[in-house]
């Protein structure tokens, strides 16, 4: 469980021509489109106004360029040098294997077999080659007890679920369910959720 005392202020990253087309992308490295460069930019706008406190906190980003490019002008954004954060590889999105490049539309026709299976636990469920709800809780939890101060994050859908449902103990069906807009910015403390 994360320290009383850590806010983790979480960004999704900004949108992309797959995020628009409901095209899964998961680890594939799919750049920010201009909405998704001006939702960067406001929900730089949001956390500068937290200034000076925010400046102190930890920033990370996902290895993924989309994640990185977010920071990058939540950064600039709030006058602060658009490199000065670190890449953390464990907050990358979850793998979706054989689904990555699929539009959503299609997976029934594609993978009728893989939908149904999906449905029956979507929690478990993991695609050939890829990653399941409950390995990415796996592979974030450590990382998030480890936080030792305030932190800045800007990572994926998937990853910004799977701490709302560490820290608000949800079921496992109700994690997938969660909103994961990219144009706010969730803040996180145990036990507890907000938006700016």
């Amino acid at each position: 469980m994360i320290r009383e005392d850590v806010t983790v202020y979480f960004i999704r990253h900004g949108q992309t021509d797959w995020n628009a087309a409901r095209r899964y992308q998961g680890q594939r490295d799919i750049p920010l489109n201009d909405k998704g460069r001006a939702q960067a930019r406001r929900n730089g706008a949001a956390l500068a106004r937290l200034a000076p406190t925010i400046h102190t906190a930890d920033y990370v980003a996902s290895p993924l360029g989309r994640a990185r490019e977010t920071m990058e002008i939540v950064r600039a954004t709030m006058a602060l040098d658009p490199a000065g954060y670190r890449i953390e590889d464990v907050i990358k999105e979850i793998h979706y294997g054989h689904w990555e490049g699929q539009l959503a539309e299609n997976i029934p026709i594609d993978d009728p077999a893989g939908l149904a299976e999906r449905r029956l636990d979507p929690f478990h469920w993991r695609p050939c080659g890829g990653e399941s709800y409950a390995d990415l809780t796996a592979r974030i939890r450590p990382w998030l007890t480890s936080l030792g101060r305030d932190t800045v994050v800007a990572s994926h859908g998937g990853v910004g679920r799977t701490l709302q449902g560490i820290l608000l103990d949800l079921a496992h069906d109700v994690i997938l369910t969660l909103e994961a807009p990219q144009d706010r910015i969730m803040v996180l403390r145990r036990g507890e959720v907000g938006w700016l």
